[in-house]
């Protein structure tokens, strides 16, 4: 799951495998605020689907070579095994979710192809634009097993290979269906984080190549797991990316997931798939994964198993701010200009980060394919209009006009903020927005009382502009 790299290989020339070289986490961090201008995942998010093999896929007979067919008298498929490759998270944040592919060892042809989805290239044209709004292209590519496995193993990333339980016809349609996926006609689609991912399309092929046995075995059964918790989970460290994420993601995000969902996660498919129990030609249930082996064990501690805890921090960030604007206006009131200036360009900088944020919110949900960034209750707290009160604040204050719409303004910001907490516990507004809350309430009521008291003290106290 992530961008495409370059890496040169020893045997010579250059693989192009999942992640990117690009380096530096202040751009991955700009993408991601770019995400809440428009996000994807993009972020996450949201599109519908592209099609994916369990619903439709047209025949690969006239697209596979005739010299791929088996030529000896043994079962079609025989000569194949097949291996999910689960390859571990990683160090930098678009490595954090992991990567996975499908490995077909060909002993006919002494071929050892891995089959990656999720591919893309920050050089294609119109990338950023494209990732915002949500309209990716991703593509399919095949890598050999021995590039692909170096590759990672540099990036001190564990491999697991776990080999699955397909009957010889199954392995058949399954090496069809990639190879037919790997040309340049059918290789491109609209990626989405969640629901149509590397790990998503992988999971589709091998659903697909067993007759729905993996969906039919494992969407009904529940996890207690949400697409929001998984990913703050896997920021966990990351404050920015976190912060990130957590406003971005609207109340789709906070819906209950089934493992065939959560699939979307490589570690979680490669723990899901352990489960399966799936009919051989014979009708007999059978475990879908045969064996597994560690190819690769790397020296990092594995990823988080839980959501950090960052809820006091917000809050105790909100309350620090409300409490500094609080103090410098009753400064402002004994005298201060300083206190009076600080004051008013705190409020107005809070502003400018609520407004700014709110209206990238607006714009995720309404112009853009990703889905998860809709119907967010975070523009209760970050609120567009806060954009007016950049202008309003210090014209009222200073300018001593707008005063009575500077006022109404920020008490409705202050009083949707609070409503929003209040309401919390509704179905329709259970978004799991804590920090948010924490942070934002506290300052949204401090910024409506600031222009309340600065206004209220500069007609009384102030004759005149001058004064100030």
């Amino acid at each position: 799951m992530g961008p495409l790299k370059q890496v040169n290989q020893s045997r010579g020339g250059a693989l192009p495998v999942h992640f990117t070289a690009m380096r530096g986490r202040a751009f991955i961090a700009t993408l991601f605020l770019s995400c809440l201008v428009a996000v994807s995942g993009g972020a996450q998010v949201t599109k519908a689907p592209a099609a994916s093999p369990t619903r439709t896929v047209p025949a690969p007979t006239a697209t596979v070579p005739t010299q791929n067919q088996p030529t000896s008298l043994a079962e079609p498929g025989s000569n194949l095994t097949i291996y999910l490759l689960m390859f571990g998270w990683g160090d930098v944040s678009w490595e954090r979710f992991g990567h996975n592919a499908i490995w077909i060892k060909d002993r006919t042809h002494n071929t050892d192809i891995t089959y990656n989805w999720g591919m893309f290239d920050f050089n294609q044209p119109r990338f950023v634009w494209r990732f915002v709004t949500g309209d990716t292209r991703y593509w399919m590519e095949p890598i050999p097993y021995d590039s692909m496995i170096d590759a990672y193993k540099r990036e001190n990333r564990s491999i697991l290979a776990q080999e699955l339980n397909l009957t010889p016809a199954q392995r058949l349609s399954l090496q069809q269906f990639v190879q037919w996926n790997s040309l340049p006609e059918n290789k491109f689609y609209r990626y989405d984080y969640y629901r149509d991912n590397c790990s998503t399309r992988l999971r589709d092929a091998i659903d697909h190549a067993l007759g729905g046995q993996l969906q039919t075995a494992t969407t009904t059964r529940m996890t207690s797991t949400t697409y929001r918790w998984h990913t703050q989970r896997l920021m966990s460290g990351d404050l920015p990316l976190y912060t990130g994420v957590t406003v971005a993601l609207g109340h789709p995000a906070d819906k209950p997931i089934s493992i065939w969902q959560e699939m979307f996660l490589p570690v979680r498919m490669a723990n899901d798939i352990r489960s399966v129990q799936i009919a051989d030609s014979l009708g007999a249930q059978i475990p879908l994964v045969r064996s597994e082996m560690a190819l690769f064990t790397a020296g990092r501690p594995p990823e988080p198993a839980d959501t950090p805890f960052y809820f006091p921090l917000f809050i105790g960030v909100g309350i620090v701010v409300a409490a500094a604007m609080i103090v410098l206006v009753r400064s402002a009131e004994n005298g201060s200009r300083f206190a009076m200036f600080a004051a008013t360009a705190l409020a107005t900088l809070w502003s400018l980060i609520a407004g700014v944020a709110g209206l990238a919110l607006v714009f995720a949900w309404l112009f853009t394919k990703h889905y998860f960034m809709g119907r967010n209750t975070n523009l209760m707290h970050l609120d567009p209009l806060s954009i007016a009160m950049v202008v309003l604040i210090p014209l009222s204050i200073y300018g001593s006009r707008g005063v009575s719409r500077a006022i109404k303004v920020g008490g409705f910001i202050a009083l949707l903020s609070l409503f929003a907490f209040v309401v919390q516990g509704i179905p329709l507004f259970n978004q799991k927005s804590a920090e948010i809350i924490g942070l934002a309430l506290p300052i949204n009521l401090a910024v409506w009382w600031t222009v309340f008291r600065l206004t209220a003290y500069r007609r009384t106290s102030l004759p005149s502009s001058a004064a100030l």
